[in-house]
């Protein structure tokens, strides 16, 4: 419940067709880099309501709240600016223009590592088999081992991108082993239809996507290698607040509500999801069943916060970060209430469409 100042940003798609596969460059979902243009917070409205200034992606929070009816009795106005992906809405909190937003795993870890002013207050827990190194449907790799030597595209600094890490050295390699070629999905998209990477390390839709579309198969995916978190993450200046934050504890309470809604609703939400997107509906009920849909929220507890610890460590001592940090040193526990520990297992529709 898998970020990416503020901006409108046009959707850019590629349709599944014999030729090439469609993806929606707004889903950048764990951890692309964007462009941003939002103006800075602010308390009120000209009526004199609080106004909490949310950050969002196409297909994201806004579509979510709207299709389960959560946004229907809202006692403050929410100003959305929309964003490509994490890294420029956490760039948006850090700058003090967004209150509040969702990322997935590894944006708060960048951001953090560069020592951003964020705050982490909720977490998701969801099925990490959207996560997934793939190959071509005819490559003779079958095991993570067989990546050594071989061109493999991700997205840097992306959940992949840890995901990638992960699967290596399961198998007993590291990223000097292969071939690494840091793509964002657009470019890795043409790189794989092409021939031109033996494997492509990418998250959901793109990984149902290329199922869908006949282009490829998983090699291996995420499950027990990556903690499948996703995050709300808030600026400090607006926790300080009490009415901004009291806000921010109804609107994390609201998408809780809604993320259940969506498990129960796999076919509503995947057609809204398809609409906002430019996914075919197909690609995105996939999507929602594979991933999706599979999030439930759990506390924002000491093991997720190890979990998280490993991640920035990992990047860390690969200099892909500027700095080791303490990352519990980034997280407000106030809204966990009683929750679920976050080791709780995601939802499951059964096998994945």
């Amino acid at each position: 419940m898998p970020p990416p100042s503020p901006e409108e940003t046009t959707v850019k798609s590629f349709r599944l067709s014999a030729a090439a596969l469609l993806v929606p460059l707004a889903l950048l979902a764990s951890a692309c880099s964007g462009a941003s243009a939002a103006g800075g917070a602010s308390n009120t409205d000209g009526k004199g309501s609080l106004v909490l200034n949310v950050g969002d992606q196409k297909g994201g929070s806004e579509a979510l709240l709207r299709a389960a009816g959560e946004l229907d009795d809202l006692p403050y106005r929410v100003k959305w600016s929309t964003f490509t992906s994490g890294p420029p809405l956490l760039e948006a909190v850090n700058a003090g223009a967004v209150d509040f937003g969702s990322v997935g795993n590894t944006p708060p870890v960048f951001a953090a590592g560069a020592g951003s002013k964020i705050t982490l207050v909720a977490a998701t827990h969801g099925d990490s088999a959207g996560e997934a190194i793939l190959v071509p449907k005819d490559s003779p790799l079958r095991t993570a081992r067989d990546l050594k030597g071989k061109r493999v595209a991700v997205a840097q600094g992306s959940s992949a991108h840890f995901q990638l890490i992960a699967s290596l050295r399961k198998a007993g390699l590291g990223l000097s082993d292969v071939r690494v070629s840091l793509l964002q999905p657009a470019d890795a998209l043409a790189a794989f239809t092409s021939g031109k990477v033996d494997a492509w390390a990418v998250w959901d839709p793109y990984t149902s996507q290329v199922l869908l579309g006949g282009k490829g198969r998983v090699l291996t995916d995420g499950r027990g290698l990556v903690n499948g978190l996703g995050f709300q993450v808030a600026a400090p200046s607006a926790l300080a607040d009490q009415e901004k934050a009291k806000a921010i504890g109804d609107f994390v309470e609201r998408l809780r509500r809604a993320q259940g809604w969506v498990f129960d609703h796999p076919e509503d939400w995947a057609k809204v999801w398809a609409q906002e997107t430019g996914l075919p509906y197909e690609v995105a009920l996939a999507a929602v069943k594979r991933s999706n849909g599979t999030r439930i929220p759990v506390a924002l507890d000491d093991t997720a916060i190890a979990s998280e610890q490993k991640i920035a460590d990992t990047f860390a001592a690969l200099g892909l970060v500027p700095r080791a940090f303490r990352f519990a040193d980034y997280v407000d526990t106030r809204f966990n209430k009683d929750l679920p520990p976050s080791t709780t297992p995601a939802r499951s529709y059964g096998k994945a469409s």
